[in-house]
């Protein structure tokens, strides 16, 4: 049992992290012509979309709970 509340932890740690910290996403445009290339990398910082976070949240803790044990 201690091993569902250590991936429920995680979870909700996860879950919580993720209402804070965005994602970098790299997007490359450019044009080939022969052996000429140009193009310009852009850069987006991404948030996980709400309802994911708090599906984490809710269910990290449920993990924890169903993982206590009885002691």
């Amino acid at each position: 049992m201690k091993a569902l509340f250590a991936i429920g932890l995680v979870v909700l740690i996860l879950g919580i992290l993720s209402f804070f910290v965005p994602i970098p996403n790299y997007e490359h445009h450019g044009v080939s012509a022969g052996d000429v290339h140009i193009g310009v990398t852009t850069r987006h910082e991404d948030h996980v979309p709400m309802p994911v976070s708090i599906v984490l949240v809710v269910v990290g803790a449920g993990l924890m709970l169903a993982g206590r044990g009885k002691t």
